[in-house]
Formats: C-alpha cells, sequence, structure tokens
C-alpha cells in the first residue's frame, strides 16, 4: 500500500474523535481515566490534524503539535482493518522527516504502558526518555535524518 497525508478539516473531526474513542477506551478504563468528547474537541482546534490516506481510502489519523525542541506526535489511531499493512511505520517516519525539516532535533509521543504499538516505536527508532502515571514518555532523535 502506498500512503499520503490529507490536511483534516473540522468536517473530519466527528470521524478522528470516535477512531481515538475507540482505539483508547480500554485503556482509559484500564486506568481509570476520564473520557471527554470536548476535550478533544479542544485539543483538536490547537492541533495540526491529518488524515492518513491510501488511495482515495481514509485509513486513519495523526494529530500533531510542536514547541522548540520537538514535533510531538498527540494521536496516531489506524482503523482497524488497515492495521499491520505500513501506514502507521509511514507516519512515523514522515513525521521524524518533518521534526528535522522543522529544525527540530526530536520527535516525542506518549504511550499508554500496555499499549502493544510501543513496540512498533521502537521498531522506528523511539525510545522511552521518561515515564508518567500511565504513560511511557518516547522520543527519537531526528537531528542526523536528511530531510531531503
Amino acid at each position: 500500500m502506498t500512503f499520503h497525508l490529507r490536511a483534516a478539516t473540522d468536517q473530519d473531526r466527528s470521524f478522528a474523535r470516535t477512531l481515538t474513542y475507540e482505539a483508547m477506551r480500554g485503556y482509559y478504563a484500564q486506568y481509570r481515566l476520564l473520557w471527554s468528547n470536548d476535550g478533544f474537541d479542544v485539543a483538536w482546534a490547537g492541533r495540526e490534524n491529518w488524515l492518513i490516506c491510501s488511495d482515495d481510502t481514509v485509513v486513519g489519523f495523526i494529530s500533531l503539535s510542536r514547541d522548540s525542541q520537538a514535533l510531538y506526535i498527540r494521536e496516531l489511531h489506524i482503523l482497524e482493518p488497515f492495521r499491520g499493512r505500513g501506514a502507521g511505520s509511514w507516519v512515523l517516519e514522515q513525521m521524524a522527516l518533518k521534526a528535522c525539516g522543522q529544525g527540530r532535533g526530536l520527535l516525542r509521543l506518549t504511550v499508554f504502558k500496555t499499549n502493544p504499538a510501543k513496540r512498533l516505536y521502537q521498531r522506528k527508532g523511539l525510545q522511552v526518555a521518561g515515564e508518567e502515571a500511565c504513560f511511557w514518555c518516547m522520543e527519537r532523535d531526528c537531528r542526523s535524518m536528511s530531510a531531503d
């Protein structure tokens, strides 16, 4: 499969919210966290949001923020039928290149400690750099990458 990103619009917010909730509800229950649609919507408004596409099919979504040092992946979710087909790996590489191209040395994300996606993140060069109550804080140094 080949992938590309398409800028998400407000019309895509409901899709992204539902996908995020469906992917995360088990972790929220496990760690006794409360899901908030309003919280998702506020975060959406302050982030850079993209749909992950294969041809004309939307297969997932990614949400980003940044500071002077790092590009942060805030959400990365792939629809169940498209998992394991390379979309997540492709997006992680694209985001590392984006971080480098923007002059940010790091790509960062947090992942629930029990989420098996941690293994994918490690394969793509992210390492555990810290922890919070129920999350691993992971990062990849992108300074040696070429933005070409």
